[in-house]
């Protein structure tokens, strides 16, 4: 073991540490909806470890999953600090700690293994600031609703209609596509598959997160929001293109009751359209010049569309199915997330209760995954993507089944708060890694502890 990934833990002891001074001293108080915070702290640490046994592969390419057997690991750090500025404004400062190992370079499927090396891990621990905003609500009546303190949130009474604006720095995937079953490779399914719509390509940097501005419209049965932000200045790159009026995400989405009703609640759909614009390569493009293709010869300015439609049938509290299609145009190349030009998906959470554990969570989903026509050709004739490039291709949908356990850890308890920790057990079988029915299938398994304060 390296001294690097020994040191961790004493980090993550540090980090908590302060919180819980914090806390038991009265810096940072905690308090009830009733009597909003002024101030709050608060962390999450977590270490995903992956095992992959070797598979059968007629051939390897500079972008494939490798066929031997790997390890890899991944260890996250995030601190959350939020102040109210004035009735209804917070500012919220996260800073991260990001290292890791990735399996095969984060190369050779669609759906990579592990959701928290989106960050760009290395083997040497990395820190910055991942989100930086201010938020505004604007109470317009209708009631009040109590929100919760918690990360990024300090909590208070709201009305049940309301503006939300938000400026600054984070991730589009904290506004957008709120699915409560599937969303946190943190606590529920670790594969990039289930994170969100695998045919969304979101804007963000080469750490999922992003800079612009976010507007929300919320009423108790639906919500609408819109999101203008920047793009990575190149594919799946660090700096953002701070020149919005050229290269942009922009997304709209409308959430809402459907007039059926489960045990737990409403049916609920929610529907998003995107439109990215960005120097990109066009397969076609690409194609058209001969020989092997690149899409680095041919990038240009370029448009991407797309779409996603989620149902979510809620069984119990916090336990529930949904189901996810997403598409895209899938003419250029993958900017910003992962290399899925259409996907459905569909899966479920659901709690330990029949086994006397009701704070345990268990999960299981399956995603299909497909490519465009242009996208196929192009991997067929040799060329590369960001994270696709086998060399050639015999093409088939790519499939992921992913299974987990969540074991709840008793909490540690603080004269003003409590650490919440989980353990957790999961399986991926991925069918056609990297869309090509000539290799695999791969499978992963995966051990992962988080806390949080």
């Amino acid at each position: 073991m390296n001294r690097q990934f020994s040191a961790l833990p004493r980090t993550s002891v540090a980090i908590f540490s302060i919180a819980i001074y914090a806390y038991s001293t009265g810096t940072l108080a905690q308090n009830d909806p009733e009597d909003p915070l002024l101030a709050a702290f608060h962390a999450q640490t977590t270490f995903i470890w992956q095992n992959k046994p070797a598979f059968n592969a007629a051939y390897s390419g500079p972008n494939s999953l490798f066929a031997q057997k790997e390890e890899s690991y991944s260890y996250t750090l995030t601190g959350d600090l939020g102040l109210r500025l004035w009735p209804g404004a917070q500012l919220h400062l996260n800073p991260e700690g990001v290292q890791g190992r990735p399996l095969s370079n984060l190369t050779g499927a669609g759906g990579i293994s592990n959701g928290e090396l989106q960050r760009g891990a290395s083997p040497s621990l990395s820190t910055y600031p991942a989100r930086f905003f201010v938020q505004q609500r604007v109470n317009l009546g209708g009631g009040t609703e109590a929100v919760a303190p918690g990360f990024n949130e300090l909590g208070g009474n709201v009305s049940a209609k309301r503006w939300t604006i938000t400026l600054g720095t984070f991730s589009l995937l904290d506004y957008f596509d709120n699915n409560p079953y599937a969303k946190d490779p943190r606590q529920q399914f670790v594969n990039w598959a289930f994170l969100t719509y695998g045919g969304w390509d979101y804007a963000a940097d080469a750490r999922g997160y992003t800079t612009g501005l976010v507007i929300d419209y919320h009423t108790p049965n639906w919500s609408v929001r819109a999101a203008r932000t920047m793009q990575p200045r190149e594919s799946n790159g660090l700096a953002l293109d701070a020149q919005l009026a050229r290269h942009f995400g922009d997304q709209i989405e409308l959430d809402g009751n459907l007039p059926w009703t489960l045990p737990g609640g409403p049916l609920r759909g929610r529907a998003l359209l995107f439109s990215n614009r960005v120097e990109a390569g066009n397969f076609a493009d690409a194609i058209a010049l001969g020989g092997v293709p690149d899409v680095g010869l041919v990038r240009r300015d370029q448009t991407k569309t797309g779409w996603g439609l989620t149902l979510e049938a809620p069984l119990a509290d916090d336990a529930g199915l949904f189901l996810r299609l997403s598409k895209n145009s899938g003419n250029t190349e993958s900017y910003a997330f992962t290399e899925i030009d259409s996907q459905t998906a569909v899966g479920g959470q659901f709690t330990g209760a029949a086994l006397g554990r009701g704070q345990d969570r268990w999960g299981v989903a399956y995603a299909v995954n497909g490519l465009s026509d242009s996208h196929r050709d192009y991997l067929a004739l040799g060329g590369l993507g960001f994270f696709l490039g086998d060399g050639r291709l015999n093409y088939d949908n790519e499939r992921i089944f992913e299974a987990y356990y969540r074991f709840a850890v008793p909490d540690w308890g603080t004269k003003v708060g409590k650490v919440q920790s989980a353990l957790s057990l999961g399986f991926q079988h991925i069918t056609n890694p990297g869309y090509n029915r000539d290799r695999g299938p791969a499978m992963v398994y995966s051990f992962r502890w988080h806390s949080e304060f």
